[in-house]
């Protein structure tokens, strides 16, 4: 095809176009970031706030990854952050924005809807940072507040084994015609899950249902 003079130029712009983008990408990612500071940790810190809840360490943790980022771009060493970092959780903590019960409480509620066992959720939330005192601390409160509603028979290990083998359709929840065959694998799915041995034959060979 044989080009006219305008199609020629037009093609001459566009090429001129796209150099002028690749260069400016080139300054972009040449040019370093800004430096980090107060103000722009607290604003990495309250968007992710704003999105997720978390745990101080959780917090520490993201702040740490947003710095290290930054710095490597600038060529800095992170770890001279590294008090500005506490210093951020720290105001965080005071504002009520992070508080570790709180969110230890409810990260183990929503564990044991999913059908968490203890061994398990005390894992699970040492893993968000949080420590064996404020873990203690959650169960003994979950506990209590389960004896509270339901004098004399709650039991939050059982509800949680009940939960597990109804979500995994363990046990109760197989066909009927199915159940003896999966018995041992079923056992063995409930011990995985960190369930003890005695509740877990409870559970498989029970009827599904809530019995104290």
């Amino acid at each position: 095809m044989i080009e006219t003079k305008g199609s020629h130029n037009r093609h001459g712009a566009a090429r001129d176009d796209e150099a002028r983008r690749r260069d400016g990408r080139a300054d972009r990612e040449a040019k370093p970031e800004p430096p980090v500071s107060a103000a722009w940790l607290e604003r990495v810190a309250l968007h992710y706030l704003d999105r997720y809840g978390a745990s101080g360490e959780m917090l520490r943790r993201v702040l740490a990854r947003r710095v290290e980022r930054r710095c490597r771009s600038r060529d800095e060493a992170s770890e001279a952050h590294a008090g500005l970092i506490d210093e951020t959780v720290e105001r965080a903590r005071r504002a009520g924005l992070i508080d570790d019960a709180r969110f230890a409480a409810a990260r183990l509620a929503r564990l044991r809807r999913r059908g968490t066992s203890t061994r398990q959720a005390r894992a699970q939330l040492s893993g968000k940072g949080l420590d064996a005192e404020t873990i203690a601390a959650a169960i003994s409160d979950e506990r209590a507040e389960a004896e509270e509603a339901s004098p004399g028979e709650a039991d939050t290990e059982r509800q949680a084994a009940l939960a597990y083998a109804r979500r995994r359709r363990l046990g109760p929840h197989r066909r009927p015609d199915l159940r003896e065959a999966h018995h041992e694998r079923d056992l063995a799915a409930m011990a995985r899950a960190g369930f003890p041995y005695a509740l877990a034959r409870d559970v498989i060979g029970g009827d599904g249902e809530d019995e104290a």
